[in-house]
């Protein structure tokens, strides 16, 4: 009996963030689209997703497992630049990830091998 209401709570939990969740990030979007923003401030706004993107990034690269070490010695760091470079020449979005998921299993494996 207790482990059944221990398990109610935590859905209701669960299912309480996710709502909040959902009002917290969709409420000001929807606000946003209806009114007409200052050029500056649509120009500034259309760099947060690159921002929010590149900071994620740079984390997982300069700290694989939230540990600082050197970035050399890991597939992450080439794994990126593989990455970086598909998106570059190809432009799509679609590819560079696939590239960059295939580089790094592959890098992954390979550099273990080639440092000793």
């Amino acid at each position: 009996m207790k482990s059944d209401v221990l398990q109610v709570t935590i859905w209701a939990v669960v299912v309480g963030m996710a709502v909040l969740n959902f009002l917290v990030r969709f409420v000001p979007i929807a606000v946003v689209s209806r009114i007409d923003l200052p050029k500056p401030v649509a120009r500034w706004l259309s760099f947060v997703p690159i921002s929010v993107m590149g900071a994620l990034v740079a984390g997982e690269v300069l700290r694989p497992n939230g540990v600082w070490g050197n970035p050399f010695t890991g597939a992450n760091l080439y794994a990126a630049i593989i990455t970086a470079l598909v998106f570059r020449y190809t432009r799509s979005f679609l590819g560079a990830t696939i590239a960059g998921m295939a580089s790094f299993v592959v890098l992954q494996q390979a550099l273990p091998l080639l440092v000793h």
